[in-house]
């Protein structure tokens, strides 16, 4: 991106006893590898047909940060979202598109039309298995052009549900409480920086290593100079060849903490409105409705 599992067991002797296999509303779980089938129409309505699919990446973050922390920045925030507002998470998706990061270790960047198809076939599994909502949350600053391409896509045929992309729009607010927190120049804090590794030092401080952020620079090394109006693939690689930027040695867990609450409260706003939200199929039906109709009443020549 740029940018203890406690399980309690309890039990009262005063309690009515549990049906064997029975899941209560509170221990039914988000994920979609820990339901079971029984749980399954359970989960389907309370999600109200709702899927999340958390979709990050394999890339190098700088020298102290885990190769997944895209991956586990949006199952983290996925986690903790639907703890607030109930939707079944598909397991962590890594397959987007990462070329920039080709020519450091742990990048797995899969062929352009294999990303594209297996999207498509993933969310296509995902409707058949009855989800009419697919809510995608990305944490990968390479992945959202690929994204919105596939969003529009969806217009080829017609699908029997709707894929939402999560891309929440910048609070002035929360920029200037995270302004205070900063301790690096927020404008060259992108990737495994200060705000990335905060996020990361706030939900797994376990995966970081701090004591290596500073083994390599982080620093914008100008390369390229080329117009503002020019975009070009090396721009990535001109700019930060270490596949860094920012300074990762600044993070501190309470900037973490801003930014990944901030974002979660987000997230449960977006999944009330998605799962509230019968309008969008209705108006995609309406409209392959018309794509069919299409020439069928005119004259034949």
């Amino acid at each position: 991106m740029r940018f203890a599992t406690l399980i309690v067991f309890a039990c009262c002797a005063a309690s009515l006893p549990t049906a064997v296999g029975a899941q209560t509303p509170s221990a039914l779980p988000a994920r979609w590898d820990e339901l079971t089938a029984s749980a399954w129409p359970q989960a389907m309505e309370k999600s109200a047909k709702t899927c999340i699919l958390p979709i990050g990446i394999l890339e190098k973050h700088g020298p102290h940060a885990p190769m997944g922390s895209d991956i586990v920045h949006v199952r983290e925030l996925a986690a903790r979202a639907t703890k607030q507002e109930y939707a079944v998470i598909f397991p962590e998706y890594f397959y987007g598109q990462i070329n920039e990061a080709r020519h450091q270790p742990g990048a797995f960047a899969l062929p352009a039309r294999l990303a594209l198809e297996l999207l498509e076939a993933t969310c296509d599994e995902i409707g058949r298995n009855g989800f009419k909502r697919i809510v995608i949350l990305n944490g990968h600053g390479g992945n959202p052009e690929m994204i919105r391409y596939f969003i529009q896509t969806r217009l080829e045929r017609r699908r029997s549900y709707v894929v939402y992309f999560f891309t929440p729009a910048r609070d002035s607010a929360v920029t200037d409480r995270a302004a205070t927190l900063h301790r690096s120049d927020p404008a060259k804090d992108m990737h495994a920086g200060e705000s990335e590794t905060s996020t990361l030092v706030y939900t797994v401080p376990g995966l970081v290593h701090l004591e290596h952020a500073k083994d390599e620079t982080g620093t914008d090394q100008q390369r390229l100079a080329l117009p503002a109006d020019l975009y070009t693939a090396i721009w990535w690689y001109a700019r930060f060849p270490n596949h860094y930027a920012g300074e990762g040695d600044k993070a501190t867990r309470e900037l973490g903490q801003l930014i990944v609450d901030t974002q979660v409260e987000r997230v449960v706003k977006a999944l009330k409105a998605v799962k509230a939200d019968t309008r969008s199929l209705e108006l995609q039906n309406e409209f392959f409705d018309r794509v069919d109709a299409l020439g069928k009443d005119e004259p034949r020549r």
